[in-house]
């Protein structure tokens, strides 16, 4: 090998020198590097860890208060299978398994009744006939259910226990009940004395001999009438009194209709009005009581009748109405006033000299007791409108 000469050794110490300070300048750059990650990193797991026992203290709080709510909660999979309950729904429902079918469940457990989204929650204990104690919530409850759509394809479930208050609403309605009948005794003794008078007034007449046929026909028609006036008064008397809560059934609405028919259309009859019936129902039911609801259309359509002339137009309408069923009654006569309008369904208000006022107070509280609504419309000169509004006969439990 030729021996280097002396300036291509400097030259080449001079190239190494060079590259140990570039590499000594890499090395610390990248050092400083490390050490600026492992900060940014130390930060980063810091943040992390206190998002992380934020989020942690959060899940304990929603848990906490989850299991606080007095009102069921179930959340279900897209499937409608339970992946999550709170102990108030385990007491309203029963012992709730996770991958438990919802709608199996609650065909077992909740049982329909006449109000939209109510049920009557009969958890497996009770259904046994497992002793409970008074206050222990493993009793059959009144409850209302609420099931809302989640953004991931699920859904939750909420019950709320409305039993109290359903009893609180029956007591309060009794109450009201009871606080009038001192009203209406005193309005129903002055009402009945002008119907009983005209009667016996009628009848002594029947009595005399000298008495043509013909008067004595119309003389027997208006004592009947008459008797019939008295007899309708207490029969208002006392669906007003009694309630309408009980006797629960599912009938339907084209039969009740025919039913209607055969007891108004003779009255149409007599005072020459064109009575029409439109059954629109398509054989649909309504869950309720059948001769409550008898009783308040047929208080709508002898209320037409009274305000109809001869020649005029009274229609029965059945049809549905979303989850509803509607019954109306249309008539062609005068109108209602609009002053009179907000007080028509108050008990004892009415615009008749023969009238008891509680006519309309027993639609409405047939309405109420099924879970539904009484409507009118009305326009002075154009006739009126009542509607009857009930839930349909439900089906199955959503």
């Amino acid at each position: 090998m030729a021996d280097l000469r002396p300036e291509q050794l400097e030259e080449a110490f001079a190239l190494f020198s060079q590259a140990s300070a570039e590499l000594t300048s890499a090395y610390q750059a990248l050092q400083g590097r490390v050490e600026q990650l492992t900060g940014e990193l130390a930060a980063t797991n810091s943040e992390l860890r206190v998002q992380l026992a934020a989020k942690d203290a959060l899940s304990r709080r929603l848990a906490a208060l989850l299991a606080a709510l007095p009102g069921g909660v179930v959340v279900l999979d897209a499937g409608r299978r339970v992946t999550d309950t709170n102990p108030a729904a385990n007491h309203l429902l029963g012992p709730l398994a996770s991958g438990q079918p919802w709608d199996g469940l609650i065909a077992g457990v909740l049982r329909p009744t006449a109000a939209p989204d109510e049920f009557e929650a009969v958890p497996p204990a009770a259904a046994a006939g497992t002793a409970t104690e008074p206050g222990d919530l493993h009793r059959t409850r009144r409850v209302r259910l609420s099931v809302s759509e989640l953004p991931d394809g699920g859904s939750i479930a909420l019950v709320n226990d409305i039993t109290a208050a359903h009893a609180l609403t029956g007591q309060l309605e009794r109450a009201r009940r009871l606080s009038a009948m001192g009203e209406m005794a005193a309005r129903l003794a002055h009402n009945l004395r002008t119907p009983l008078a005209t009667a016996l007034l009628y009848a002594g007449n029947l009595g005399r001999t000298t008495i043509p046929e013909a008067e004595r026909n119309r003389f027997a028609e208006r004592t009947v009438d008459s008797l019939r006036r008295v007899e309708r008064m207490i029969q208002d008397m006392l669906r007003f009194v009694r309630g309408y809560e009980d006797e629960f059934e599912p009938f339907g609405v084209g039969e009740l209709l025919r039913e209607l028919a055969q007891v108004i259309e003779p009255q149409m009859a007599r005072r020459g009005v064109n009575f029409e019936i439109v059954d629109r129902s398509e054989g649909g039911q309504i869950k309720g009581n059948r001769k409550a609801v008898a009783g308040a259309l047929l208080n709508l359509l002898e209320n037409a009748l009274q305000v109809s002339d001869a020649g005029g137009r009274v229609t029965l309408c059945a049809g549905p109405h979303g989850r509803a069923m509607d019954f109306s009654v249309d008539d062609t006569g005068h109108g209602i006033d609009p002053a009179a309008m907000d007080r028509l369904f108050e008990p004892f208000f009415t615009t008749r000299s023969d009238g008891t006022g509680l006519g309309l107070a027993i639609v409405r509280g047939v309405a109420t007791a099924h879970g539904g609504e009484a409507l009118v419309e009305s326009r002075p000169g154009e006739g009126s409108r009542f509607t009857l509004r009930l839930p349909a006969s439900a089906g199955a439990v959503a």
